[in-house]
């Protein structure tokens, strides 16, 4: 057996700071349950040096269950314990860009980035095929993007990602953003534009972005591509071809009012997810998953477990992940995966 220590990032966020601990012991049970093969035996909070710290104590590691550990939502180092000495592990996170892609915008409703990464990663390891998640090979979806930072955080990673918004302000935010920073940080990249169409019906608009890691890969046509589409998230089905995503992960509304295509749905986002869900489940891959956060004062797990269940979902037990992000919003998540092929 070997003992691993663990340190936290530092949070700007001091609400989230106070669960980021709990939130990243049930984050490690989580990589346990799938990508470790049970490794963990014992897990731990203790304080080093005045510092908090989670302690593993697991069978030593290989270097692909340290690539996994890497990319943990607050990690900030690694270490192996021996006796009263720390000795360093050198990690491996996927990150392939400046860490300003994810923390450079501000305003007002902002999932929290070590979040967004936080269910990423959750719905990532509870595919059929979570090693996508370290080759590049994973394709993420948020059919709820907002202002893209599930998008950022899976450009971050490497991977090629999608997201849908019926918000035009949302949109052309995110779309002046990522194409300034691409500019600003020298990054290869080509950008096109286009209407998306039912006919003689305007649905949507479309935003493409293909994205050289290096200048090297962008020569040789090795992107990441990065889609974005102003339009109604239940017409999602015409905006992608069917199991096009590994993953789908979405910061569902926390009760405010909600508008889908000048539409009212309902102050409650359970209406709006009992017609999304069934819509977005045709675009995931066999084997995929489905990472929903939400509000635990507007909305029941079991609510969303029968949503999920009856759209021939499977829903997973991925420990507690409850966390207070103000007065008004608890917040959870939920995993349900799609029966491998």
């Amino acid at each position: 057996m070997t003992e691993y220590a663990i340190l936290l990032s530092p949070s700007t966020n001091r609400v989230y700071a106070r669960s980021s601990i709990r939130l990243l012991w049930s984050e490690i049970g989580a990589f346990n349950d799938t990508v470790l093969g049970g490794k963990v035996r014992e897990m731990s909070e203790t304080s080093i040096g005045g510092v908090p710290y989670i302690v593993l104590t697991a069978d030593e590691f290989t270097d692909t269950d340290i690539a996994y550990l890497s990319n943990l939502s607050s990690r900030y180092a690694l270490f192996e314990r021996i006796g009263d000495l720390l000795r360093p592990i050198e990690i491996t996170p996927l990150d392939k860009f400046d860490s300003d892609l994810l923390t450079i915008q501000k305003y007002s409703g902002k999932t929290n980035e070590h979040f967004t990464k936080l269910l990423l990663n959750i719905a990532a390891v509870y595919t059929a095929a979570p090693e996508r998640l370290l080759d590049g090979r994973l394709r993420v979806l948020d059919p709820m993007c907002g202002r893209g930072t599930t998008l950022n955080q899976a450009m971050m990673y490497g991977l090629s990602a999608a997201g849908v918004d019926a918000d035009g302000r949302d949109i052309d935010a995110y779309s002046t953003f990522v194409k300034t920073w691409l500019k600003n940080s020298r990054i290869k990249h080509n950008v096109e534009t286009a209407t998306i169409r039912r006919g003689r019906e305007r649905i949507g608009r479309r935003l493409d972005i293909s994205v050289g890691v290096t200048k090297e890969l962008y020569k040789a046509g090795k992107t990441l591509d990065i889609s974005v589409v102003n339009g109604d998230t239940l017409d999602i089905g015409e905006f992608f071809k069917p199991e096009s995503f590994d993953v789908v992960v979405a910061d569902t509304p926390y009760g405010v009012q909600h508008e889908s295509r000048g539409r009212q749905v309902s102050r409650s986002p359970v209406e709006l997810l009992q017609r999304a869900i069934p819509a977005w489940t045709p675009i995931v891959r066999a084997g995929g998953t489905i990472g929903l956060s939400f509000n635990t004062y507007v909305v029941k797990r079991q609510q969303l477990a029968e949503i999920l269940a009856a759209s021939g979902l499977s829903v997973v037990d991925t420990g507690d992940f409850t966390h207070r992000v103000d007065q008004a919003i608890n917040r959870d998540l939920i995993v349900a995966r799609k029966a491998p092929a």
